[in-house]
């Protein structure tokens, strides 16, 4: 997926096609219309839209402008982009994914230590067995050579082919699939613990909701209009760093409100913000603020809701309250059809979060979460996941995406990361998804699942092979030519079967 070569754009402003081994951090590189990123990086200018379906799995190309990052090995399918290059050769997310899957295809899963314990006294056993046969064809009085036929065929249909073959071809076409679909999963023994899990606990922010607040309701007051109380609000934002400033600002951008000229902008410490606007001293924060400076809320916040999750910024010109502006983390779009695909399988969801119990209810009502635990501490969440952990026998799974879910993720008995997260939640997790949609949850489930069914079928068919074919070689039904076909066979069937299994694709589709 990584390309060969690329654009360097020189000091001089002119472009040099160099090898992407002589790229390094801080190289802005030129992408046009149909090439492949060469390396993580910055888009400088330009914009476009990229095809990340080989990385995340996403199947529609996502729109990238000026300040979005690009990945490794995504194409470009419209403009012409300038990146500079954040991260090459093995420290880019594509170098991280591929080792991610070649230790997960190359590990050993605790069922495939059982069949080697299984192979070791099986092939000693095999050779008894034609020993035996052997003998009892001599004491039987057939000749050597038919003794020798009976005997060699035994060996033959034994050949621990298909035994060798069972697990590996199911996990590399398991894992394999599931890349594809934009889930990595760490390591074999995810697999096993996959197929377990009863319980699966969430993070809230970033995880159930996108983690960044929008303007979820407008209440102006009386007298005043929805632009006006944008207007007022976005103005003494314009240069705000705060997450509620860049939402409000965000929010009159896409309605079209013209944002007015603030001076005189200062922020009151723990309280909001003031600037003059035409004249008169505009202030956005809380009711409190409004109250100390003897402005009269009223109702104004009613119509919004008490019971909704969110913060409430205040605005007010002059001595005049202008209304009041709800803001919010909202819910993933797919999470209730993620948490119902969960429920109709016979699993529990509970919601772990740090934030406050009002707004955790809100957020678990609208998702569809029952069980709802607020206000925990990271050392909290992980004395939870403990709890659950026991209560269920050891059958817990966690989503999340922070730095603060890291200890909870190595602790639960399935941890899954966000690939939008930190690179602490992707190093403690077992199974990390390269996008944030939460249906690939119930996914990495089902792979699991299919994966570990598909072993124990390769496993099944090559033991009742053995069973059916020792027996007839051993009484010279079977000679051996047909033996090694029926033995090769055999091998054919179970990676057949495997190979089946890299047909999988997760039981939704991206609208």
């Amino acid at each position: 997926m990584q390309p060969d070569t690329a654009d360097l754009r020189t000091p001089g402003g002119s472009i040099s096609t160099i090898p992407v081994e002589r790229l390094a951090a801080g190289d802005v590189i030129v992408i046009k219309p149909g090439m492949r990123v060469a390396a993580d990086g910055v888009i400088l200018t330009g914009h476009s839209s990229l095809d990340e379906a080989m990385v995340t799995g996403e199947s529609m190309p996502v729109s990238r402008g000026p300040g979005d990052p690009v990945i490794t090995g995504t194409t470009n399918s419209e403009g012409v982009l300038e990146v500079e290059v954040r991260a090459v050769g093995s420290d880019t997310r594509l170098a991280r994914m591929t080792r991610l899957v070649e230790e997960a295809q190359t590990g050993h899963a605790p069922v495939q230590k059982l069949v080697d314990r299984i192979s070791a006294v099986f092939v000693p056993v095999i050779l008894i067995i034609a020993l035996i046969t052997l003998a009892g064809w001599m004491l039987a009085g057939a000749g050597f050579e038919a003794a020798m036929v009976a005997a060699v065929a035994v060996l033959v249909i034994a050949c621990p082919c298909a035994l060798g073959l069972a697990t590996p071809t199911a996990l590399v076409a398991g894992t394999g699939a599931a890349a594809r679909a934009g889930i990595l999963i760490r390591d074999i023994e995810t697999l096993e613990r996959a197929t377990d899990i009863r319980l699966v606990a969430f993070d809230k922010t970033g995880t159930l909701t996108m983690g960044t607040p929008e303007v979820a309701g407008l209440s102006p007051a009386e007298g005043a209009s929805e632009a006006e109380l944008l207007e007022l609000a976005a103005s003494v934002e314009t240069g705000s760093e705060h997450p509620l400033g860049r939402a409000i600002l965000s929010h009159a951008g896409q309605q079209g409100v013209v944002i007015s000229q603030a001076d005189n902008i200062r922020a009151v410490p723990g309280h909001g913000l003031e600037g003059t606007v035409d004249g008169q001293l505009v202030r956005v924060g809380s009711e409190r603020y409004l109250s100390e400076a003897g402005i009269k809320t009223g109702s104004a916040g009613e119509t919004l809701g008490q019971d909704q999750a969110g913060t409430l910024a205040w605005v007010s010109s002059g001595d005049r309250l202008v209304g009041v502006i709800r803001l919010a983390d909202r819910i993933r779009p797919q999470t209730r059809e993620a948490l119902a695909e969960l429920s109709s399988r016979g699993l529990a969801s509970v919601m772990l979060t740090g934030d406050n119990q009002a707004t955790a209810r809100a957020i678990a009502a609208e998702a569809g979460v029952s069980d709802v635990r607020a206000g925990l501490l990271p050392a909290e969440k992980l004395d939870v996941i403990r709890e659950l952990a026991s209560s269920t026998g050891g059958h817990v799974a966690f989503v999340g995406d922070g730095l603060n879910d890291a200890p909870a993720l190595a602790a639960a008995d399935l941890g899954i990361a966000m690939a939008s997260g930190s690179d602490a939640a992707r190093e403690a997790a077992a199974i990390t998804l390269m996008r944030p949609d939460l249906r690939l949850v119930p996914a990495a489930l089902d792979v699991a699942a299919r994966t570990r069914r598909t072993i124990r079928q390769n496993l099944g068919w090559a033991f009742v092979y053995n069973l059916i074919g020792i027996p007839l070689a051993a009484f010279g039904i079977l000679p051996p030519v047909f033996a090694g076909a029926a033995m090769a066979f055999s091998s054919v069937s179970v990676v057949t079967n495997s190979a089946l299994m890299a047909r999988w694709r997760p039981g939704f589709t991206d609208n």
